[in-house]
């Protein structure tokens, strides 16, 4: 019968509270920024890589959306604030990019163990795409079509992309170097929990 219970259950109460966490996490990145016109550089994707390396991809996406979908619900969690009218900000994509790479890097690393650093750069820089990809074709669709700016398509990967590279490159430094310890710390407290 608990068998049978437990299969019935989508998420534990350990899973949910990860994904609250990384949520948060994601949240909190966001108000730590560097700005720079239309892409302002935050730690939001360091908190995406980290959920991806450590809840593994369905996990690390729901925590994404998550934060998404609180965000749209109005409360300002989002880098400008929240609101369902933030669908029309031009950085709306990068948000629907970070339920890509969470997942993208999560499904490459979670059944990866060991978790070597040569295959997490590989994942992290496959994520890092996966967040650029639709961050880019919104910016560039924003401020053609709603903002009515002529802006080609290089330029909107110039603003979206070339310019915050550098700093992704940093972070995805930093998951290089702690991501593989949080998540054995994390996989042993999973051990630890249910004993």
């Amino acid at each position: 019968m608990v068998a049978e219970t437990q299969k019935k259950r989508w998420l534990s109460a350990r899973e949910l509270s990860l994904i609250a966490l990384f949520a948060a996490f994601t949240g909190i990145g966001g108000f730590i920024r560097v700005p720079i016109p239309f892409v302002p550089l935050t730690l939001q994707t360091l908190m995406v890589m980290f959920s991806g390396v450590i809840l593994g991809g369905r996990l690390a996406a729901l925590s994404q959306l998550v934060y998404i979908l609180v965000g749209l619900m109005g409360i300002p969690i989002l880098a400008h604030g929240g609101g369902p009218g933030y669908v029309l900000q031009p950085t709306f994509g990068y948000l629907l990019g970070f339920i890509c790479g969470a997942y993208v890097i999560g499904c490459f690393t979670e059944k990866r163990n060991p978790l070597t650093r040569s295959f997490l750069f590989v994942a992290l820089v496959v994520g890092t795409i996966a967040i650029y990809i639709p961050g880019v074709s919104v910016l560039y669709l924003n401020l053609n079509f709603i903002q009515q700016k002529a802006v080609s398509l290089g330029t909107a990967m110039n603003i979206g992309c070339l310019v915050v590279l550098p700093g992704d490159l940093i972070k995805i430094g930093v998951v290089l170097y702690f991501g593989p310890l949080l998540r054995q710390k994390i996989q042993m407290s999973k051990v630890n929990l249910s004993d």
